[in-house]
């Protein structure tokens, strides 16, 4: 018998490990939540881009129901588990509001190259820097995994499902390390652009070159 599950279609790339906060409110996914909540079951989130749900996804595990309003929407706390892939959709699962798919699940590698983490965590640092992200990045290069990083090196959703699709961890760092050698550059000029510009209107006191 094929593994299944419920699904939940969101514009969001969950990674694993990944806490998720979620206010929940249409009836069906209520229902999904309260059954997984009882239960002990997980459901999965598969993102939503450009008007399609995407085939691949992220068990998630509800980790409590922080609060229940009188409507029945909910304020929920989860976490991103394993990664599957839907190889049939069921809309609805079979006496269920919600959406259903048979998945099988992925295996997932998480062993980098240290060197790699090193230098990715380096250039996060920068870019962290030079875009006064008030977050910290990433110090520890043994249990660094690349996962924790993507949400925030300026990564389209697009980038983002791309990257989730890369079942490698060394793969998945010469991707990072590929949209860095990029991204820096770019926020430099930007940044550089944008100190000019503010130089406009002042008094300045420039050396001639000869």
């Amino acid at each position: 018998m094929r593994a299944t599950l419920g699904l939940f279609p969101l514009h969001l790339v969950v990674f694993p490990n990944e806490k998720l906060n979620l206010h929940i409110f249409e009836p069906r996914y209520k229902q999904l939540i309260n059954e997984c909540y009882e239960e002990g079951a997980t459901f999965g989130i598969v993102p939503f881009i450009n008007k399609t749900m995407m085939m691949y996804g992220t068990q998630i595990k509800v980790e409590s129901i922080e609060k229940v309003y009188p409507n029945g929407e909910m304020d929920i706390r989860s976490k991103g588990i394993d990664l599957f892939k839907v190889d049939e959709v069921f809309n609805p699962f079979p006496g269920k509001l919600y959406i259903g798919g048979a998945i099988q699940n992925l295996d997932n590698n998480i062993n980098g190259n240290y060197v790699k983490s090193e230098e990715i965590i380096e250039r996060v640092e920068l870019l962290f820097d030079l875009l006064a992200i008030p977050k910290d990045p990433p110090t520890n290069s043994a249990t660094f995994v690349t996962y924790d990083i993507a949400h925030h090196i300026g990564f389209t959703l697009e980038q983002e499902y791309e990257f989730f699709l890369i079942h490698t961890e060394e793969e998945r760092q010469d991707y990072v390390l590929k949209h860095l050698e990029e991204m820096v550059p770019r926020v430099k000029k930007i940044n550089s652009i944008r100190e000019r510009a503010m130089l406009n209107g002042h008094f300045r006191n420039i050396i001639p070159p000869i």
